[in-house]
């Protein structure tokens, strides 16, 4: 009689469960499979996705599930109030050719190729709300190129894994993307959004977030060892200049690795990787900067194996009130921290050069830095980097530096693309300050594993600088300070350096 009981207990239990799948799947829930995807990896499954995506949006909205398989695909098409969630076991695998043909852009000369045309991609997205992609699924960009020429686009093909164009509320969260072509994540113009705990391994750039406002990105691994990891831009794509505002970057992860050996565990290097110019794989603002950076923060973040921290505007943008703090660095391959201010001036014609101010830098350590250069911080000539502050930060080069080296003229490079390699080596193994307005330095150490015949710190051209509670080691005859065109100097309380004030000065060094 028990036995019985039991029996009839769970088959009402199972009857009911079919009652509330069948019931969920008109309420609101969609299957890929109800609607024709075979999800065997070989049958382009692309129609049946679209179909379940527009049944839930003329419904009012749904979610579109993705249940264990492998989904071969082209141009998925987003639509508003519908999410995709990918299962475990369930990977949407980007084909080869049959993508939708890139868009006209009336105005790409202004920005790379790939970031003035988003229809190329795998999953696509343009003046929607309330979307979503989630779950503990993956994408593989199989078939996605990691360039495109006009000709390779509209040819079918596609270099993008997700593109979003002017959409706002959306959410992006706890997938994984393995080989994401050019770039994983476009978005551009996207606004209210949340990007949290991806996993990317990818052959160029993870995360390009460019003109949004309202964003969030956290707990997120990207190893991207041929190009950027996150990176935050604001450019000319949406044929008029729209500054990133109000953005968090927290708890992530950045790296160089071979590319797969983030997902596979095994992380590997390349031992010839820094020989071909890489890896890369770091956090940076720029290169595109028409629009502006505003209320930007970056906090508990971790850089392995790839370049360091980037802040650039170089095409007329405003890059103001930006703070870093908790950032570790390891085995980085160029300058740990560049900031710069130029004038390339890629944008339409008459823009006036833009302004670099009120940065704050904190609570850093780098270790195992490549010894040609220091930390970078340059304006150009007639325009300053104002107010910015360093502090908390412990850098530990290779060192190796040579006497000859410190009389190297760094160039100015005002037109120049905005990359640390392009300035060659510094004469000062430790920061490298020229143009720069209003430095406030304290609680700062620079040191080396072989001995570095440069100067710990070289400023040129620096208006109001004061230094406190810092410490540089220096090898036997060279200086902590080496000084040229500097005003309204200071430094006080640093073990091993005389108290100084300088109101004004040609060449010095301390």
């Amino acid at each position: 009689m028990k036995n019985c009981h039991h029996f009839l207990s769970v088959s009402l239990i199972a009857i009911l469960t079919l009652s509330a799948t069948a019931k969920a799947q008109t309420t609101g829930f969609y299957s890929v499979k109800t609607y024709g995807a075979t999800g065997n990896g070989k049958t382009v499954d692309t129609r049946a996705i679209d179909k379940a995506i527009e049944t839930a949006a003329a419904a009012g909205g749904g979610t579109v599930y993705f249940p264990a398989g492998d989904y071969l695909s082209v141009t998925i098409h987003l639509k508003s109030n519908v999410g995709l969630y990918l299962d475990h076991g369930a990977t949407i695998i980007a084909d080869e050719k049959g993508y939708d043909l890139p868009e006209k852009n009336a105005n790409e000369i202004y920005q790379d190729y790939g970031h003035s045309h988003f229809h190329n991609s795998l999953i696509f997205g343009e003046n929607l709300e309330n979307i979503s992609i989630t779950g503990p699924g993956k994408i593989w960009g199989k078939g996605l190129l990691r360039t495109s020429t006009k000709t390779t686009v509209n040819e079918g093909f596609g270099n993008k894994t997700i593109s979003l164009r002017l959409c706002r509320n959306v959410i992006l969260r706890d997938f994984t993307v393995q080989h994401g072509g050019w770039f994983v994540l476009l978005l551009t113009g996207v606004d209210n959004m949340t990007i949290d705990n991806l996993k990317m391994d990818t052959n160029r750039d993870g995360m390009d977030i460019i003109s949004c406002k309202n964003v969030r990105v956290s707990n997120c691994f990207v190893n991207s060892p041929q190009d950027d990891g996150i990176c935050l831009k604001s450019d000319y794509s949406l044929n008029y200049a729209r500054s990133l505002e109000n953005v968090t970057i927290t708890n992530c992860q950045v790296s160089g690795y071979d590319e797969g050996s983030l997902l596979d565990g095994t992380y590997k290097r390349d031992p010839n990787a820094v020989m071909k110019g890489k890896p890369i794989g770091r956090i940076k603002l720029g290169t595109e900067s028409n629009g502006g950076y505003k209320n930007v923060t970056i906090s508990n973040c971790v850089f392995d194996y790839c370049r360091g921290l980037a802040l650039e505007t170089v095409d007329g943008a405003l890059l103001e009130d930006v703070t870093i703090t908790n950032i570790t660095m390891r085995d980085i391959v160029n300058t740990p921290i560049f900031i710069r201010l130029g004038a390339r001036m890629r944008g339409p014609e008459g823009t006036p050069v833009g302004s670099l101010k009120r940065v704050i830098i904190s609570n850093v350590i780098a270790y195992n830095v490549d010894a040609e250069q220091g930390a970078l911080i340059s304006g150009i000539p007639g325009h300053d980097i104002e107010d910015l502050t360093l502090s908390n930060i412990r850098l530990y080069f290779k060192g190796g530096g040579t006497k000859e080296q410190i009389v190297t003229e760094v160039p100015e490079l005002e037109k120049g693309y905005p990359e640390p390699s392009s300035f060659k080596t510094t004469p000062s193994y430790g920061f490298f300050i020229r143009h720069v307005k209003y430095l406030k330095v304290s609680d700062v150490e620079v040191s080396f594993m072989q001995d570095d015949m440069r100067p710990a710190y070289v400023l040129d051209n620096v208006t109001g600088a004061d230094f406190q509670h810092i410490r540089a080691q220096k090898a036997a005859g060279s200086s902590t300070f080496m000084l040229k065109q500097v005003k309204d100097f200071n430094v006080f309380n640093s073990i091993g350096i005389p108290t100084t004030k300088l109101k004004e000065v040609d060449k010095k060094e301390l």
